[in-house]
C-alpha cells in the first residue's frame, strides 16, 4: 500500500465533512490524517486527506467523491511537488536540572516554547511527519506529559493553484 495525499475542494456547507469521511469509511479506508479549513474563498474549504491505499480502490473512491454534490475539485498531491506540514504541541517535563537540555533540543529542531511552567515547557513545532517524530523521540526521555498533533496540510509548489478555475466560479 502507498500513502496518498488528496486535496479536496468543497463548498463550505454543513455536513460535507461527514459525507466525505463516511464515503471513505464505507469503502474500508482508514484516514491517516484529515485537515479541513477555509480557503482564500470563504465559500470554499479545502480538505487534505492522507490515506494508505492501493491505486485502483483509491481511484474508485475519488470517482465517488467527485459525484458528491458539494465537492468541487480533487487533486492528488505528489509529495515531491508539494509542501507538506503538520503542527505539534507537546508538554514536556522540564524542571530546573534538565530545562537547558530540553531548550537545546527545541532549538535544534527549530521549534519554539509557547508556555513555561515551573516543571514543564509547552513546545510548538511544525514540519514533516518525520521531523516531528524525531523531535518526539528526542523529548521522550524527559517525559512527555501531553501532546496534540494536527493533520497534514499540503499545497502544491510553484505558482499554480487548485483554487482557480471554472469549478470554483460555480460555488
Amino acid at each position: 500500500m502507498t500513502k496518498h495525499t488528496l486535496s479536496v475542494l468543497v463548498e463550505n456547507k454543513p455536513g460535507i465533512l461527514a459525507r466525505v469521511a463516511g464515503l471513505f469509511a464505507r469503502r474500508g479506508f482508514n484516514i491517516d490524517s484529515l485537515a479541513v479549513g477555509e480557503t482564500e474563498h470563504p465559500e470554499v474549504s479545502r480538505m487534505t486527506i492522507v490515506v494508505n491505499a492501493e491505486e485502483s480502490p483509491l481511484e474508485q473512491v475519488t470517482k465517488q467523491l467527485n459525484k458528491l454534490v458539494h465537492v468541487l475539485k480533487i487533486v492528488e498531491l505528489d509529495p515531491t511537488v508539494a509542501v507538506q506540514r503538520e503542527l505539534l504541541l507537546v508538554k514536556v517535563r522540564a524542571d530546573r536540572p534538565v530545562r537547558s537540555q530540553v531548550l537545546e533540543t527545541v532549538n535544534l529542531f527549530r521549534a519554539r516554547v509557547v508556555d513555561v511552567a515551573p516543571d514543564t515547557l509547552t513546545i510548538e513545532a511544525t514540519g514533516t511527519a518525520d521531523k516531528l517524530d524525531a523531535l518526539l523521540r528526542d523529548l521522550e526521555p524527559y517525559g512527555i506529559k501531553e501532546m496534540v498533533q494536527s493533520g497534514m496540510v499540503a499545497i502544491g509548489r510553484g505558482s499554480r493553484s487548485i483554487t482557480t478555475g471554472p469549478a470554483l466560479r460555480a460555488a
